[in-house]
């Protein structure tokens, strides 16, 4: 559905994208994650017209973004950081105000089956100004669905949300997928990435320095956390103390050691003999992978050096 190519763009000196490429598969979720700064945003606005790049090409169902925008707009709708709703009108007022701009067919009807997807019916004839956060968040995509888009470009969408408000957003966000609509969202929350993306992109210093499926992305980093948990307090002690070459963490109130691994299985059997060797019995054994905050920090930090790296050379 989107396939971006050597894209680039410059303010003034800074050079915001320095030859990004990706694709984005028709009907998932992609998300781009990144610092403040890394680009995001200007990606998004590149995508859905607002901005035209200095170089490189971005296609949208076949249709070159910078060559044919009024065509591209046909296809798109964009949610910024803050919700673009008028708050002075009603729920029901903002959606149809959109559908009049955009002359759909039997607005009337759309604006109420979006007021009853989103829950909102209740509320519809009450001011905007009234919401919640996560209400307006609502009628801004509910706003940016009514021209039936293909491809949705969510830019921070629970940024400022409370946890239960995040959730219910999260939720919409999976359904609108399952609808067949394809969605680009940027996002902070890593935790945000991993429950809703099919595939995510790191961005860092307007290059892509990791891209992958949730999966992919946590083998970057080889290590493994293992948790081993024993029947008492001494055992535990005893087991941290033998295993001290492996550096173990322990919690004393579950009776509990975390091992950081980085040969796989490896060192797992080596630690299982150690403790079979001083007859200390393993209640409980569980092996987790790093998490996406785990990677995300590391190839963050690597780009980083090779930068400093990089610059010490020249």
């Amino acid at each position: 559905m989107i396939e971006i190519s050597n894209l680039c763009k410059s303010f003034n000196e800074v050079e915001v994208l320095k030859g990004i490429d990706l694709k984005v598969e028709k009907g998932s979720i992609f998300a781009l994650l990144g610092s403040n700064g890394a680009g995001k945003t200007t990606m998004i606005k590149i995508l859905s017209t607002l901005l035209k790049p200095d170089g490189g090409t971005v296609k949208l169902a076949g249709i070159d973004v910078a060559k044919k925008p009024s065509e591209v707009k046909k296809h798109i709708a964009l949610t910024g950081q803050y919700a673009a709703v008028d708050e002075i009108l009603t729920g029901r007022e903002n959606l149809d105000m959109i559908g009049k701009l955009l002359d759909i067919d039997n607005r009337k009807e759309k604006v109420e089956m979006l007021l009853m997807k989103f829950k909102l019916l209740e509320d519809a004839n009450r001011r905007v100004s009234t919401y919640s956060g996560g209400m307006k968040r609502k009628i801004d995509i509910a706003m940016s669905l009514i021209g039936r888009p293909s491809v949705i470009f969510l830019d921070e969408p629970t940024t400022g949300l409370d946890p239960m408000s995040r959730k219910s957003m999260w939720k919409m966000i999976k359904e609108l997928s399952e609808t067949g609509i394809t969605i680009f969202l940027t996002t902070q929350y890593l935790d945000e990435a991993e429950y809703l993306a099919d595939k995510i992109a790191i961005v860092n210093g307007g290059v892509i320095i990791a891209e992958g499926t949730n999966d992919e992305l946590k083998d970057i980093i080889a290590s493994n956390i293992i948790k081993l948990s024993f029947g008492s307090e001494e055992d535990t002690y005893k087991a941290q103390l033998i295993l001290k070459d492996y550096h173990p963490v322990m919690d004393v109130n579950s009776c509990e050691l975390k091992i950081e691994t980085h040969e796989s299985m490896v060192q797992v059997f080596e630690v299982f003999d150690v403790l079979k060797n001083h007859h200390i019995k393993i209640k409980n054994f569980e092996k987790k992978k790093a998490s996406l905050e785990e990677v995300f920090l590391k190839v963050i930090s690597e780009d980083s050096e090779r930068e400093a790296c990089n610059a010490i050379g020249d």
